[in-house]
């Protein structure tokens, strides 16, 4: 009787376990692009597009020409500053990030140039600009200006396994590779409904994408843009391993707490 009651007591906390641990989740869904063939995109669609400056971008502009001297007065906003101080007698040196702040009106200050209006404006377009104001000028000859955002970054939260922000230094991520930065998907994420929020100039988007379509890579928002915040959706079979959960020990740990103490009688 004894050794019936103790594999009744074994069992039960296996099968107790495997329901409270196990959810289903169908492999369709846990699968990108599910049902797709070969195909090719439009070249079209395919293009990257280039950013374009927004309000509170930050961006490095150097400058260069075969005079290295006159060059210095337009690189200077891009170098790093250093900040002396201490505690308690400690000296202490910290770094300090520049670079050229987009105001809320959009402009930027340029050295000896002024008041610039960049924001709507793309990298080649600023280029083009302030080397045009360069020779026109005559502050330099035959410059070469460089422009980078230093400021893209994208969120990911929600169903993946490291949720993150993310810094891109190339200025170009796509949607799959922002989700492969944060570790993938979980088995729980909701991939035909992903919360895209998109901000420009103070005014947020909202969209909604569907990894399991071809339409997906034919979109405008396939690539990403700086301060994308993505947010993955849990799907119904995490919501419902939540709830069994919740539903099932309670059971378990009462069967567990009766099977004792009949074990315990039965011993005497």
């Amino acid at each position: 009787m004894i050794k019936l009651f103790k594999h009744t007591f074994y069992g039960c906390i296996a099968v107790f376990f495997f329901l409270g641990t196990v959810s289903c989740v169908n492999t369709k869904k846990a699968a990108y692009f599910y049902g797709i063939g070969d195909t090719t995109i439009s070249a079209s669609y395919s293009k990257i597009p280039e950013p374009v400056i927004y309000r509170n971008d930050i961006l490095t502009i150097s400058v260069s020409s075969p005079n290295p001297e006159a060059d210095i007065i337009f690189n200077a906003p891009n170098m790093l500053g250093t900040q002396g101080g201490g505690m308690g007698g400690v000296g202490a040196i910290a770094s300090q990030t520049t670079g050229y702040l987009v105001s809320p009106e959009g402009n930027i200050q340029f050295p000896v140039i002024g008041n610039i209006k960049v924001a709507g404006l793309t990298k080649t377009e600023i280029k083009d600009l302030i080397t045009k104001e360069l020779v026109d000028r005559k502050l330099l000859i035959d410059p070469v200006v460089n422009i980078r955002i230093i400021n893209f970054r994208i969120t990911i939260m929600g169903e993946v396994r490291n949720p993150t922000v993310v810094s891109v230094p190339s200025e170009k991520i796509s949607i799959l590779e922002a989700l492969g930065m944060a570790g993938d998907l979980t088995v729980f994420a909701k991939r035909d409904n992903i919360l895209l929020i998109r901000e420009i100039n103070g005014e947020k988007t909202v969209r909604r994408l569907n990894l399991n379509s071809k339409s997906l890579l034919e979109s405008p928002y396939y690539y990403l843009k700086s301060n994308d915040v993505i947010y993955v959706e849990s799907n119904a079979a995490r919501l419902s391993s939540g709830e069994r959960s919740m539903q099932i020990w309670p059971l378990v740990l009462s069967t567990v707490s009766v099977l004792a103490v009949v074990t315990a009688l039965l011993v005497r």
